[in-house]
């Protein structure tokens, strides 16, 4: 039996739910919260304004072409942005930007209301100032799995703080329900 791509990603998810004991939610998002993960922002224009939010999903998936990801749960007050959206921009947050990770992670009305943080780029995304790398990115697909739908897209451009002040390229991470900030282990 052949399945296509999308029928091989829906029976995977539905043999997963329906066939596996699985874990609880609370099980799973314990077991996930020990795992350290890079914070991410997502940035984008909905057409009524600029739209964000805080993302530690973020992955690479291929140099050639240069692919990324991240995923959003349906649940979210950004989604219909997101599933509208030709482009976005995804900021790597340094440690210095954990105000930012807060704000974006609260109300959507909040995110955006100091605008001495952030700019738009030519074409038309908001940036957040002193964000040490940020890529923007052109949607290439929206895959629902589960709750959530995961994001695909294309690098089409990005963008490295040419002169980080001290401390301000290193990433902040998300570990245990707090922020952190990776420490260099002697060999």
């Amino acid at each position: 039996m052949s399945l296509s791509m999308s029928n091989a990603l829906e029976y995977s998810a539905t043999a997963a739910s329906e066939h596996a004991p699985g874990v609880r939610g609370d099980e799973y998002r314990s077991a996930l919260r020990r795992h350290p993960a890079g914070v991410t922002i997502v940035t984008l224009e909905s057409g009524s304004g600029p739209v964000g939010f805080t993302a530690t999903s973020f992955a690479s998936l291929s140099l050639d072409p240069p692919l990324v990801s991240f995923n959003i749960t349906d649940t979210s007050s950004s989604i219909g942005a997101v599933r509208s959206a030709e482009s976005l921009v995804i900021h790597l947050l340094g440690e210095h930007q954990q105000h930012l990770a807060q704000r974006f992670a609260r109300s959507a009305a909040e995110r955006f209301s100091d605008e001495s943080l952030w700019t738009r780029i030519e074409s038309g995304e908001p940036v957040l100032h002193g964000t040490p790398v940020w890529l923007r990115v052109v949607v290439d697909r929206l895959i629902p799995l589960g709750d959530s739908t995961l994001v695909v897209g294309v690098v089409v451009r990005a963008h490295e703080d040419p002169n980080p002040a001290e401390g301000k390229s290193i990433p902040l991470l998300y570990h245990e329900g707090a922020y952190h900030r990776p420490v260099a282990l002697e060999e």
